[in-house]
């Protein structure tokens, strides 16, 4: 009897040791199919934490620059880079900005953003405060790009004249849209600049102009070396206003109303930089450039003094993505009607 009770009692036992092992080897099974949380450290793995982007010094030459990937806190001291920013859709990564004029930028002018001074003057304190994780910044602030550098990587950017502005503007959103892993999206933001472009040049065939900006009551010619270039490098009229060895790019050179009679343009191209910098009581554009001498133009019998709607654009922004498409409009409502 007893012999038969431990016969019963091993087979019991042996009966559940083979349970367990069906179970421990069921479980094995199971875990060898890739948790979730294996995959997600694999994806995680695959997103780098630096990239290295073409971007400009303090001598305004080409540098290679290490910045963070897809960085959660930016400081903002020029005007292209943040339109190129809100276009991508990572605007709400901007803890500090200089102050603007300009209506479409405003969302980033309010007391939960840090105010960094100007695009021509950062204030290092409030910079260093708002504890960014990289910097924009223009060609005005080329001066404190050491000083800036201290406190976070410094991504200067600008428009090149040659390249073209709006070859520079792809240029340069591609450079930022690579911080944050949105390249794709370039391409549809700029889908349709070109054709537009092409447009315009149908006007532009075989005509001259002069282009300037009124300033202090005075006009000043541009070349195709600075602001408004994009009127005679990619819109193709043929720039008559100035020696295309002479400097233009700052603020143009002082031209008497009798060299505009003298150089007798189809097209004359104002852009308003009192306005664009809101100088007290100047004069407007139109009161400086309707004279009698300027009123003796054809360009002016024939309706072609071209007044640029939006000189603030132009003048402070050039260089982003609804920045380019306001300068164009700017053009077309004039020359396409």
């Amino acid at each position: 009897m007893k012999k038969m009770v431990s016969l019963t009692l091993a087979g019991v036992i042996a009966l559940s040791l083979m349970a367990c092992t069906a179970q421990s080897g069921s479980a094995s099974s199971e875990n060898t199919s890739a948790p979730s949380s294996v995959s997600q450290t694999a994806d995680e793995a695959q997103t780098p934490e630096t990239v290295t982007i073409t971007s400009l010094n303090a001598s305004k030459e080409e540098t290679e620059l290490v910045v963070p990937y897809d960085p959660q806190r930016i400081a903002i001291l020029d005007m292209a880079s943040l339109d190129i920013l809100n276009a991508l859709g990572v605007g709400d990564r901007v803890v500090g900005t200089a102050s603007t004029s300009l209506e479409y930028l405003q969302d980033y002018i309010n007391d939960d953003i840090a105010n960094l001074g100007t695009i021509k003057e950062a204030d290092l304190e409030a910079v260093m405060a708002c504890e960014p994780d990289v910097i924009f910044i223009g060609g005005r602030l080329s001066s404190s790009y050491d000083a800036l550098s201290e406190i976070a990587p410094v991504v200067y950017l600008a428009t090149d004249t040659e390249l073209g502005v709006v070859e520079s503007v792809q240029q340069n959103a591609t450079t930022i849209a690579s911080m944050f892993g949105l390249e794709d999206k370039v391409d549809e933001l700029m889908a349709d600049f070109d054709a537009r472009i092409t447009a315009l040049q149908a006007v532009s065939e075989g005509q001259t102009a002069i282009v300037g900006m009124c300033t202090s009551g005075s006009f000043n010619v541009l070349g195709n070396d600075g602001r408004c270039s994009i009127i005679g490098v990619e819109v193709g009229f043929e720039n008559i206003g100035v020696d295309a060895n002479i400097d233009t790019s700052t603020h143009g050179n002082e031209a008497s109303f009798e060299f505009i009679v003298e150089k007798a343009p189809d097209y004359i191209f104002v852009m308003d930089r009192d306005a664009a910098i809101g100088t007290d009581g100047a004069k407007l554009a139109q009161e400086i450039m309707e004279n009698e001498l300027v009123m003796s133009t054809e360009a002016y019998k024939n309706g072609n003094i071209v007044y640029l709607a939006h000189p603030a654009v132009w003048y402070t922004a050039e260089g982003g993505i609804t920045a380019l498409d306001l300068m164009l409009q700017d053009l077309e409502s004039e020359l396409l009607r």
